[in-house]
């Protein structure tokens, strides 16, 4: 007899893109041409000096067990790069290692979640967030992110969490947002600080974009008074070092919070590989014109994106604030082929074309505030960028594939349409 999985279990979701991927890498195998946009990786190589500190790393046989905090050079190394590039005034103690950044959604949550606390998040959002906050029995209480305020985070929202809420412990922020590309101002950070700052709430500020902030710069809520002590930003080299492979990344907070990340990195993890860290610190310390090389090729393709889907008849697409991604607003071209939006990414996929397809997906895989909108990253060459468009343009009128894919996939079907 197997054993019943636990509620939880049974109840987590994973997150969208890894099983579009699945299925685009299954056509590929098959022939078809799939024109990849449904991932957030990097299309670049490792920034050149982490690939050879890592490979002079595994040489020295620095491939065994390290501190779950992180080897000290790594940390030190974070800590200079944040504090240069953020105005933070931080040190070694300040940072623990981390494979990339997703972990530390489940950290946090064990530091400071208890059942039945409220935990307010920014929809729409990213997949993952919903399992960690429920790993620890935390209500989400949900805040819509709109496309007439650019996508930024609502504070009156945050201000009413905070009255209402019967058990207000923590906020979610995503800035640079994935997946609508929307990015909190600096005012939007002071408002947020000045809401919780004195109150038993934590702030989780998942940072892993903050090289990809197309207009102005990042700003970190870690940087206004006091709010180190409450707050937990997270970084990965995934983006901005092109190191997703690597799974490597960190989070800062205040020494004290980060010796309690430490303890449960250590019951969970044990460390973070020691070559992989010394990668990583060399990434920071000699590769920051080859990151904004990349930057400004990531700035140019998102540019090149969004101009040509504003010229595709019922798609409206803001230019981001940031990141990698585009959210354009499809809910015109859903009403009149009544199919949901991801069920037009899958059409888009499997249905529009026997040898050609493109993935991308639907923007309720991010929370019920994506309907009507579909993300597509940028992380193919120039001219697939503008084939994906033009293919989008073309399936979008062949009426009678889309009455045929329906057919075989009724889920798609949209019952209510979408509001405009």
């Amino acid at each position: 007899m197997t054993p019943t999985f636990s509620q939880f279990a049974s109840s987590v979701e994973t997150e969208t893109a890894f099983d579009v991927l699945a299925v685009a890498r299954q056509l590929k195998s098959q022939g078809k041409d799939v024109i990849e946009l449904e991932i957030g990786d990097s299309p670049f190589p490792t920034s050149p000096s982490a690939v050879e500190a890592g490979i002079q790393a595994i040489r020295e046989d620095r491939c065994h067990y390290g501190p779950s905090t992180g080897l000290p050079e790594f940390r030190d190394a974070a800590a200079a790069y944040v504090s240069q590039q953020y105005g933070l005034d931080v040190a070694g103690e300040n940072v623990v290692a981390g494979p990339g950044a997703k972990t530390f959604e489940q950290l946090f949550c064990e530091a400071f979640v208890n059942p039945g606390d409220g935990v307010l998040v920014f929809s729409p959002y990213f997949p993952t967030y919903p399992p960690n906050i429920a790993r620890r029995g935390g209500r989400i209480v949900l805040s819509a992110l709109t496309q007439d305020r650019e996508f930024r985070p609502n504070l009156d929202d945050v201000e009413r969490f905070l009255k209402e809420d019967p058990s207000p412990k923590a906020v979610f922020l995503n800035s640079p947002h994935n997946p609508t590309g929307g990015v909190a101002t600096e005012e939007d950070l002071q408002g947020l600080a000045d809401l919780l700052r004195g109150r038993d709430v934590a702030l989780f500020s998942d940072e892993p974009y903050d090289q990809m902030v197309w207009r102005g710069r990042h700003h970190s809520p870690l940087a206004l008074p006091g709010m180190i002590d409450q707050c937990v930003a997270a970084y990965t080299f995934s983006k901005s070092f092109s190191m997703s492979g690597w799974r490597l990344g960190f989070a800062v907070s205040s020494p004290a919070v980060i010796d309690l990340l430490a303890k449960l990195t250590n019951t969970t993890l044990s460390c973070i590989p020691p070559f992989a860290q010394l990668a990583g610190a060399e990434a920071m310390r000699c590769d920051l014109e080859e990151r904004d090389r990349r930057m400004q090729d990531f700035q140019r393709k998102v540019e090149l994106l969004v101009e040509a889907l504003n010229q595709v008849k019922g798609v409206h697409c803001l230019l981001p604030g940031g990141s990698f991604y585009v959210f354009p607003a499809v809910a015109d071209v859903c009403n009149r082929l009544q199919i949901t939006s991801h069920g037009l990414a899958m059409f888009l996929l499997q249905g529009a074309d026997t040898d050609r397809g493109v993935a991308c997906l639907g923007g309720e895989c991010f929370g019920d505030a994506g309907q009507g909108f579909l993300r597509l990253s940028c992380a193919e060459p120039d001219d697939r960028l503008r084939a994906a468009v033009d293919f989008l343009a073309e399936a979008i009128g062949r009426t009678d594939r889309v009455n045929a894919y329906l057919d075989e996939n009724p889920k798609f079907r949209l019952v209510t349409p979408y509001s405009m």
